[in-house]
């Protein structure tokens, strides 16, 4: 389906929105649903996890949310929000959730890039799998079933995925995530029953009124809004969709508009007339097997996705020269492509102090897998012989980010170990296509280690090896953090899968899951309640205040001190 650059693609997107949740539309393959579900698996399992090791923006906007709770009977639209029965205003779930979500940089990628329509589809915008909690929100609130969640989870995919393939928001120093409000603006308002005309308003509102910029991703040290950053935008766009229901109108044919983002970023002519062009032609599926999500990438652990190639070529040349988890190391030089150079390698980044800032630190992430990998083998252990076995015996968890690995003398002295190289323009042409990183090791005796150029790791769309390594690989991400997270882990992931067979009411509790709360506030006050009171008569109380430290102490929750 083409919303070409001479209509209005707005109501365009709208009318695509309205008809694939109606069924007169959107007739994908098996092979893309489970596609979906995996990367839906992937975000409720980093959620979950977030939440329990007590990440601040979740926690705080978990506890925001819960502020808002809504009766029984309630005119308000409410969802839940993870690990609760109670129902909130949806907007405030919705970014409850998909901070949560966010929060470890470790669920979906895409690079925007699909050379079979031309180079007008490569334009290589980051996005990330964050807003599968907006079709979630829009379920509960209107009772809908997992057929239609998980349709609507790849239709918010593919319009964000398309949108990402069309126009770099990174050039113009744009946060990436206006693609998701967008296509989430659009998917929320055909579920919850706004007309093609309210959707237009509601993303005209988004993109006229909530555009971040990358100052929140900017400085030596950053801080939450970088991980909730998609969060704050698909609240907006919940937001606006309400507003617009309401009566609210906002800016019509938003990106025909010579001052909204698009034209104003890339004139067309004339520059600033209403009857100028949109700068891109907007190519969606509503069939067979070529959705967006099916070139989108996996994280097979917590890293930024930029690492993944000097990840794997690390990987590859420990599997090939096990010496070098013996040897003493001399040094370690990765050559890579921008923007993975200006982004983990900016030299601010060779001296972390917070886990959002070391994993996206590039000397960082590659010493802490070495630092594992030598672990393994000082231990008795073996690293393993296949894809399958090293990443899934390396893979980055949280507790690699907590504050102690981050100061970690022996991490500390393989990042002084490390230079990270910009490849130039033999590089910079195989992005966003792969990858492209190399990785050469030498030892204290000599010995020279080249990993050759890595162009498909694992986990990325086009991988090279079986589909059935990826999927053995998440299956153990996802019992590692759900392990994490709730008392049982197995139970937890098979609650929040076939999202097909699921009724409205099993999506009414997706997300009711025990959470088991290990660190930051909430679990501080979760061991004080449970603590014996003092207190004459039945039952028990709390103790006072003086007495959490003792608590959680007690509790060890301190262990991870995020």
């Amino acid at each position: 389906m083409t919303l070409r650059a001479d209509s209005n693609q707005a109501r365009g997107l709208a009318q695509y929105a309205l008809d694939f949740v109606a069924g007169t539309i959107g007739t994908p393959t098996d092979e893309v649903l489970k596609r979906t579900e995996l990367f839906h698996t992937d975000s409720v399992v980093c959620g979950l996890s977030a939440l329990a090791l007590g990440t601040n923006a979740p926690t705080v906007l978990r506890a925001e949310a819960l502020d808002y709770e809504q009766p029984a009977k309630s005119p308000l639209l409410s969802a839940k929000v993870f690990g609760s029965k109670k129902r909130v205003v949806t907007e405030k779930a919705v970014a409850a959730n998909v901070s949560a979500v966010r929060e470890w940089d470790s669920n979906g990628t895409v690079f925007g890039y699909n050379p079979r329509l031309g180079k007008e589809h490569m334009a290589g915008e980051f996005g990330h799998n964050d807003f599968y909690q907006v079709v979630v929100a829009a379920c509960q609130a209107k009772q809908l079933d997992g057929k239609t969640a998980l349709r609507s989870m790849l239709l918010i995919d593919e319009i964000r995925g398309r949108l990402a393939e069309v126009f770099s928001l990174k050039t113009f120093h744009i946060d990436h995530v206006v693609h998701g409000a967008v296509a989430s603006a659009a998917v929320y308002g055909a579920l919850i029953g706004a007309t093609a005309a309210q959707i237009e308003s509601a993303i005209g509102m988004v993109v006229a009124h909530y555009i971040p910029f990358r100052a929140i991703r900017a400085g030596e040290q950053l801080s939450d809004s970088k991980g909730a950053s998609a969060a704050l935008s698909s609240e907006v766009a919940v937001m606006s969709v309400h507003r617009s229901i309401r009566g609210f109108v906002g800016p019509a044919d938003i990106f025909r508009n010579p001052e909204a983002i698009w034209r104003k970023f890339k004139p067309t002519t004339p520059k600033m007339s209403a009857e100028g062009n949109s700068p891109f032609t907007l190519v969606l599926a509503h069939s067979g097997s070529d959705w967006a999500v099916m070139g989108m990438h996996f994280k097979l652990g917590l890293y930024e996705h930029q690492s993944a190639g000097a990840l794997q070529g690390v990987l590859d040349l420990l599997r090939l020269n096990p010496s070098l988890l013996t040897s003493p190391i001399k040094s370690i030089k990765i050559v890579a492509y921008q923007p993975a150079f200006g982004i983990i390698g900016d030299p601010s980044k060779r001296h972390p102090e917070t886990r959002q800032s070391a994993d996206h630190s590039m000397v960082y992430i590659v010493a802490t897998l070495i630092k594992k990998a030598r672990a393994i083998v000082q231990a008795g252990g073996k690293l393993g012989d296949d894809n399958i076995q090293l990443w899934s015996n390396t893979m980055l968890l949280p507790l690699d980010y907590s504050r102690a690995s981050i100061k970690d003398a022996e991490t500390h002295a393989l990042m002084q170990l490390i230079s990270f190289e910009h490849g130039g323009p033999s590089y910079d042409e195989k992005y966003p296509e792969g990858i492209p990183t190399s990785v050469v090791i030498r030892t204290e005796g000599g010995e020279e280690k080249d990993s050759g150029l890595v162009l498909f790791p694992a986990g990325h769309a086009r991988y090279a090896g079986p589909w059935a390594d990826i999927e053995t690989i998440l299956a153990h991400k996802f019992a590692t953090l759900a392990g994490l997270s709730v008392a049982d882990g197995a139970k937890a992931i098979q609650q929040v899968t076939h999202l097909m067979d699921k009724s409205a009411k099993d999506i009414d509790q997706l997300y009711e899951l025990d959470l088991q709360f290990k660190h930051g506030p909430n679990a501080v006050a979760a061991a004080a309640a449970a603590a014996p009171g003092k207190g004459k008569g039945k039952g028990t109380k709390r103790k006072p205040e003086q007495e959490l430290v003792a608590v959680a102490a007690a509790a060890d929750l301190s262990l991870l001190e995020y």
